[in-house]
């Protein structure tokens, strides 16, 4: 699917996990899902956002794996951890600002979203894309993304003073046109 981007649109997340179940049924999974739903506060709200792999320009996870075992393709996927090389360090798991990756205990491997890459490298959909009811998650041509949305995706994030660009796109509200993520503030906040 030459000229296709992931898109997420949080605001379109119904929480129904149907993205989760069928990320585990994609064929090189192993049986486990690959992404999950980050919940806002649950005492506040029911909203919720998939959370998949950003397929980072400049890989985190794979500038500090000691092993060499994770690679970005020409095509901008961040694969998941090469079974041959991934020592279990969990380094590329404490480095990635998104917190995608998991280390597999049983497996001894990081495994994190790879876009379906069985899939898309012949032509597929990524499976969670395929399964979305509310299309929270699209993997089309940037053309069909605009019929869709009147939004502009973004694929700019701020973590403090870095600034870190993705292959995939996040629909934030008008006017933004980058997300600046506060992890410090948001996990550490003093009561109040």
């Amino acid at each position: 699917m030459h000229g296709y981007e992931f898109y997420v649109d949080p605001s379109r997340c119904i929480g129904c996990q149907s993205c989760v179940n069928a990320c585990a049924e994609c064929g090189t999974h192993r049986g486990i899902s690959l992404i999950h739903l980050d919940y806002f506060d649950p005492s506040q709200t029911t909203g919720s956002a998939p959370m998949v792999c950003m397929h980072c320009e400049e890989p985190t996870c794979g500038e500090v794996c000691p092993a060499d075992a994770i690679k970005k393709g020409e095509d901008g996927v961040v694969r998941s951890a090469l079974k041959p090389r991934c020592i279990a360090c969990s380094n590329c798991v404490l480095a990635c600002p998104f917190g995608v990756p998991k280390m597999q205990s049983s497996l001894e491997l990081m495994m994190k979203c790879d876009m379906c890459y069985d899939r898309t490298s012949v032509g597929l959909r990524p499976m969670c894309a395929t399964v979305c009811p509310s299309q929270a998650l699209m993997y089309v041509h940037p053309d069909e993304a605009a019929k869709l949305r009147r939004d502009v995706p973004v694929n700019t994030f701020h973590f403090g003073n870095e600034v870190v660009k993705t292959k995939v796109f996040v629909y934030l509200p008008e006017g933004e046109d980058a997300l600046d993520v506060d992890v410090q503030n948001d996990i550490w906040s003093p009561e109040e």
